[in-house]
């Protein structure tokens, strides 16, 4: 696995997608049921297992930045949620328990339905991830959740700029646009990786996620959690950093011994923005 692409920006849009493809051809894959399609897997490293569930209009790609270092120690495991990247959509009706259910089934088929297991999930994928945890029982040795949804309101609101009717240059400059008004705060990290991974994430979303990520599904999930709760944020997660104190406080209510950690100078996306704090933060969890 190339070490590069935890840490460095990356120049031009030819070197980033020969980045993800050879994260690609380096990964185990693994498909598992969802409904009458699948579940698309990959897998990194060995050792014990770490699932990473990625956010909403998103795939594996969301973690490239992290694969290294935690493939370093541990066997990483990261799903595409069904509609979205290479697996197929679920049945209807959708919901955070049906979306969790197929995952869980699949969690088990890849790793066997009794291995120990540390989940994290981001935004969207905080919702699943906390609900698959839940479901898991005292497998569950921790989850963390990173901007998270599913804690009920209130919700920002953002804005995005629609990319499905426009080419060339024209889409690619709505994609900055809405790296750096929903995922990143500063206009440095959004680098020419982040573009292609927005793109392709961007090109293969068939799930409209809102309705789970403004659910209090997580919220009553989180009691059931047997593992320790970690939360992160990045300090420009939201424009309103009372709107921000809120959100803490809503996980804090539904999981009063979580652990939360505020990480500076990044946004929502902050396992891209501040790969390396955010690297060091989940070893250290994950250690413990």
């Amino acid at each position: 696995m190339n070490d590069a692409i935890s840490v460095a920006p990356v120049a031009d849009a030819a070197t980033a997608q020969a980045l993800l493809e050879q994260l690609d051809r380096t990964a185990q894959h693994w498909q598992t049921p969802c409904g009458d399609a699948t579940i698309v897997w990959r897998g990194w490293g060995s050792g014990p297992a770490v699932l990473l569930v990625h956010g909403g209009a998103g795939s594996w790609r969301h973690w490239v930045r992290n694969l290294a270092a935690l493939s370093g120690h541990y066997m990483v495991i990261a799903p595409d949620l069904p509609g979205l990247g290479d697996s197929a959509r679920a049945p209807d009706p959708i919901s955070a328990d049906s979306v969790a259910a197929f995952v869980g089934q699949g969690l088990d088929a890849v790793l066997g339905p009794d291995a120990p297991i540390h989940v994290a999930g981001f935004s969207f994928g905080g919702v699943i991830a906390g609900v698959v945890a839940a479901n898991a029982g005292d497998r569950v040795r921790s989850l963390t959740l990173i901007g998270t949804g599913g804690l009920g309101p209130p919700n920002r609101a953002v804005e995005l700029v629609r990319v499905r009717d426009k080419t060339g240059a024209e889409r690619l400059a709505a994609h900055r646009d809405n790296l750096l008004r929903m995922m990143l705060a500063d206009t440095a990290n959004v680098d020419a990786l982040a573009l292609e991974i927005q793109e392709q994430n961007t090109a293969r979303a068939r799930l409209n996620s809102g309705v789970m990520w403004m659910s209090r599904a997580l919220h009553d999930a989180l009691p059931r959690v047997r593992g320790h709760v970690h939360g992160f944020w990045g300090e420009h997660e939201m424009a309103d950093r009372a709107m921000l104190d809120v959100r803490m406080a809503l996980l804090r209510e539904a999981r009063p011994d979580v652990t939360i950690e505020v990480i500076p100078h990044a946004g929502h996306w902050v396992f891209y923005e501040a790969a390396q704090d955010f690297n060091t933060a989940l070893l250290r969890i994950l250690a413990t």
